[in-house]
């Protein structure tokens, strides 16, 4: 077992908008480690909302991240030979990873030409609290309540 715990890394902000958080979200939509072509398509995709919109696309992408960000998950628990889905809150640093995480996967599954195309469709439709990754955050929400019963059953 390890003794001590990896120190976290600092990131650092992106070049255009000098927000780690962008980093993050592209570190996320990186494949192969490609990163220069994914900070393109992240800039690609900022430019298309920017000319769609007329608006701030910094500030349409962080409400579409708030849009999509869960609050509460389940997670199965084992008791007594029965399986529950207990709610549970979400670590704030695991809260944006998921809403990153989801954001990039349903705009990957998007039709659309072109992968900055798709995320531009995406982040509007999550700064408008629509779209699939707002869709499954709500599913999250619906689902961790329905299970609130099981909630005392929490660790």
């Amino acid at each position: 077992m390890r003794k001590k715990k990896p120190k976290i890394r600092a990131i650092q902000p992106d070049p255009r908008y000098g927000d780690q958080m962008v980093t993050r979200f592209v570190n996320n939509l990186m494949l192969q480690g490609k990163k220069s072509t994914a900070y393109q398509l992240f800039y690609d995709a900022m430019d298309i909302v920017k000319e769609r919109t007329g608006e701030d696309e910094h500030e349409i992408w962080r409400k579409a991240l708030s849009n999509v960000t869960p609050q509460v998950e389940v997670r199965s628990r084992r008791i007594g030979g029965a399986t529950f889905q207990i709610p549970t809150d979400i670590p704030s640093n695991r809260k944006l990873s998921i809403g990153m995480k989801w954001m990039i996967k349903f705009a990957r599954q998007r039709g659309g030409k072109g992968m900055a195309e798709k995320l531009a469709a995406e982040v509007m439709a999550a700064s408008k609290g629509e779209g699939a990754a707002v869709k499954r955050k709500e599913d999250t929400h619906k689902m961790a309540e329905s299970n609130r019963a099981f909630a005392h059953f929490r660790v």
